[in-house]
């Protein structure tokens, strides 16, 4: 699957103000529900916060991998978050982390979440790519950048 059909220009977000972790993973579930209304915004934070509580989703320079698996879901879905001020992530390497890309997938699409959650981590071990990304000033370039 390709990032273009897990991610849309709306669920795309450049944020220019300080974020604690809990307040990024809220901005992300309200963007998800924006787009998803079948889907309460609680429902979706619940469900990337009980995956933080089993070990932090910051995979290490600057990006976290929050992610959640909801049974009401009917396709998997992505939000992509760009911080100007890194957020305090409990990342493996112990730095803040200044991308987020969230995924929300459905229950029962195990295998599939796996080869997403790896195409997404591939994509972003790209240096350039996240180079370009942190330089990127507004949602659209920022979603030109990660489906380019």
């Amino acid at each position: 699957m390709e990032i273009n059909e897990l991610l849309t220009l709306e669920r795309t977000l450049c944020v220019d103000s300080e974020l604690s972790k809990k307040r990024a993973l809220e901005m992300i579930s309200e963007l998800a529900a924006s787009q998803c209304p079948e889907l309460p915004q609680h429902e979706l934070f619940e469900s990337l916060m009980a995956r933080e509580k089993m070990g932090s989703t910051g995979i290490g320079k600057g990006i976290a991998l929050p992610h959640g698996r909801l049974n009401r879901l009917d396709r998997p879905l992505a939000v992509l978050l760009k911080s100007d001020s890194p957020i305090e992530f409990d990342a493996v390497d112990q730095k803040p982390v200044d991308l987020l890309f969230a995924l929300f997938v459905p229950e029962q699409q195990h295998q599939e979440f796996l080869s997403m959650l790896a195409t997404v981590a591939e994509k972003l071990s790209q240096k350039e790519l996240c180079r370009a990304m942190r330089k990127a000033s507004d949602n659209q370039h920022l979603y030109q950048v990660i489906t380019a």
